[in-house]
């Protein structure tokens, strides 16, 4: 009963990437989501367990709420979804995104060491408290659109 808590299907809205580090992303048509590294062409991708972030629109329409234009890609997320409180799912929660890809969830939010410039615009930041961030267990291209789901829990 626990997995009702929220909803277990949401779409992703945007999927962006950066070839540098701390800076915004574009927005892109479709991506593909590497196995054990990430999105292709994206400076977070590597062997480690950030290798896609993830925030939900929900998130960023709170700071929109304070008055900031924020869009998608903003605050350096990778995937920005819609319909999934994503910042409640555990750790090791996986999502199958798109047809083909499938992420597991390794951290909810980050510690955040200069804050940024959304912070200091409305002193606030939902990344730190809401961001999440996942591993690529099966790649596959994703696209705006494309559906993103939460599978059950495997039983331990």
């Amino acid at each position: 009963m626990e997995a009702e808590a929220f909803p277990s299907e949401g779409q992703i809205v945007a999927v962006s990437t950066s070839r540098h580090k701390g800076k915004k992303k574009n927005n892109l048509p479709a991506c593909e989501l590497v196995k054990d590294k990430g999105l292709d062409g994206d400076a977070h991708a590597g062997d480690w367990h950030r290798q896609v972030s993830l925030l939900a629109m929900e998130s960023i329409n709170k700071i929109r709420g304070k008055g900031l234009d924020v869009s998608p890609g903003d605050f350096a997320e990778n995937i920005t979804t819609s319909g999934l409180k994503i910042w409640e799912l555990p750790t090791g929660t996986r999502l199958a995104v798109g047809s083909e890809a499938l992420l597991e969830v390794t951290q909810i939010g980050k510690e955040c060491h200069d804050r940024c410039a959304i912070y200091h615009q409305v002193g606030d930041c939902v990344m730190p408290k809401e961001g999440v961030f996942t591993r690529v267990l099966r790649g596959g291209i994703v696209r705006p659109g494309d559906e993103i789901r939460v599978l059950p829990q495997a039983d331990s």
